[in-house]
């Protein structure tokens, strides 16, 4: 495991780089379209990636996880916001 370090975490969380570039990705996404970043959505995430729910078994359904929804979420308010720019 990398050591974590205050340029590899994000506020002191001990996150593995493809978390921290999940939640990178979200921010860029809010501050684009003009919004909040720091939202209980974010939260939640954080919540999520630093204490993980169990699962039981995984199958391809398991692929809409809270994060994968969340970065949904962010791409579909980037795109409405460029849509309504116009």
């Amino acid at each position: 495991m990398q050591e974590s370090s205050p340029g590899t975490t994000f506020r002191g969380l001990p996150l593995t780089p493809e978390q921290h570039s999940e939640i990178r990705h979200y921010i860029h996404c809010r501050e684009r379209a003009g919004k909040d970043w720091d939202t209980p959505e974010l939260h939640a995430m954080l919540a999520d990636m630093l204490d993980p729910p169990e699962t039981t078994s995984y199958s391809q359904a398991d692929d809409e996880t809270p994060l994968a929804a969340a970065r949904r979420l962010a791409d579909d308010d980037e795109e409405g916001g460029v849509a309504g720019a116009h």
